[in-house]
């Protein structure tokens, strides 16, 4: 006889809902409980343009939707077959106070003190903590709670498994890379044998000095040649650069990621890839989400909505400068580039900006996407058009944001999930190409 599955009770934290506004279809047949104080806070979200302020109103409105005619203080059903069921929790009068622990009157402890309550009053139950904020997990499990991180949209060690999109092989028999330099490709089981190839996966072909670089198209069935292409006045500087140009460059290729540390080249490629292809598509966004530092919101910067902004883009203009100053001012390219900007051909904004928009004949480029969630990666990618091409970019060691890490933001998301799509290509670049001091801070510090 099948033993039954001990149903749990998770209490889960403002962070996870920010995080996944449906985090509560997640936990199977167990049960969930929302703190009162979580609602209070998600209030304190509910107005804005940003992806947290859309996952509190989301979240608000499946709450209203589910509790129709009950009351939130009973146990009632989460929406869906094999759920288990869901309460507010308005009590906070734990045994041991959280508050008084810590020294401090804040959300997060009256958050743990409601936790503390569920456990207290379900002694026969497993209660877990769940939460995106590291430091609350510390806390509640030095309170002697169960704490977990949420996993969902959380991918295995990155350090293993994150797949890179190239590989090198050495000791290729010559024949074989002089074929792809005379024919332009070769057959797959040449080079792979019986071993099923990965859709857009890079390769670079070793044999001594002689060397070919080479991609896989699933369109054709074949091992293509990549030739290193300029692109607007850039020039890649290695193999992998000229991996990501040609994934951003080549038409049948409708999504793209560039995995990087800073300097690699990821945004200016990008960049200079949707310059040289600017008559194929109406309008250029390069974009990248607001992460404020140290976590304030912009409203204490100086200024207008435009000078707030102004610092957090200001990088993406830096790019758009440096590929303007290949050229002289009087060349056409230079001024193509000032029309466009002029015209709103090529637009620099917040990622905020895009929302509810729908996104054709547009080369959208996601700058810092390792700052975004899986949720928001897939919201950008489903507001993509007929004729609409996306790149995200970013540096998944480099999280501005408190409640992501290398496993769980949606760049790595993206890489994990996508991998063997043939409209999707992922490239991560190792070296850097911006200076030597550069390289010797990513390197040594």
């Amino acid at each position: 006889m099948a033993k039954a599955i001990e149903k749990k009770i998770f209490v889960l934290d403002t962070s996870v809902i920010i995080y996944d506004h449906m985090a509560v279809k997640n936990f199977k047949e167990h049960d969930v409980v929302i703190p009162i104080t979580v609602l209070e806070e998600l209030d304190n979200f509910k107005k804005g343009n940003d992806t947290k302020n859309f996952s509190a109103r989301e979240f608000s409105r499946y709450i209203d939707k589910i509790s129709n005619g009950h009351t939130l203080q009973d146990w009632i059903n989460i929406n869906g077959k094999g759920h288990g069921m869901i309460k507010i929790e308005m009590h906070q009068n734990s045994k041991i106070d959280a508050e008084k622990v810590f020294g401090e009157r804040k959300g997060d402890h009256r958050i743990l003190n409601t936790a503390m309550y569920v456990a207290e009053n379900n002694p026969k139950r497993k209660v877990v903590m769940v939460t995106k904020d590291i430091n609350l997990r510390i806390k509640a499990k030095s309170l002697n709670l169960t704490a977990e991180d949420y996993e969902t949209g959380k991918i295995k060690d990155v350090n293993e498994q994150l797949y890179t999109g190239r590989s090198e092989m050495e000791k290729i028999p010559t024949e074989l890379i002089n074929e792809i330099y005379e024919k332009g490709f070769c057959e797959p089981s040449k080079l792979l044998k019986k071993q099923k190839p990965t859709s857009n996966h890079f390769y670079t072909l070793k044999n001594g000095a002689k060397s070919v670089l080479a991609s896989y198209s699933p369109a054709k069935d074949v091992i293509e040649r990549v030739k290193k292409v300029t692109a607007f006045g850039i020039n890649p500087r290695n193999a992998e650069q000229a991996f990501a140009l040609d994934a951003i460059m080549n038409p049948d290729i409708k999504l793209v990621s560039i995995q990087g540390v800073a300097g690699t080249g990821k945004t200016l490629l990008s960049l200079a890839g949707a310059l040289e292809q600017r008559r194929n598509f109406h309008q250029i966004y390069l974009a990248r989400p607001i992460v404020p530092l140290s976590n304030k919101d912009i409203g204490y910067l100086p200024g207008d909505i435009k000078s707030k902004l102004n610092p957090y883009m200001e990088p993406l203009w830096d790019n758009l400068k440096y590929i303007k100053n290949q050229f002289n001012e009087k060349d056409k390219e230079y001024k193509q580039i000032t029309e466009m900007v002029e015209h709103e051909k090529l637009v620099v904004c917040p990622l905020a900006y895009i929302r509810g928009r729908s996104l054709s004949n547009v080369f959208f480029i996601v700058d810092e996407a390792q700052n975004l969630t899986p949720h928001e990666v897939k919201t950008v990618i489903s507001r993509a058009g007929e004729n609409t091409k996306i790149i995200f970019t970013g540096d998944i060691y480099q999280i501005d944001t408190p409640y992501l890490d290398t496993q769980s933001n949606g760049l790595s998301y993206l890489i994990d999930k996508l991998k063997d799509q043939s409209l999707y290509a992922h490239i991560t670049l190792e070296r850097g190409e911006r200076s030597e001091l550069a390289n010797l801070a990513n390197e040594y510090l």
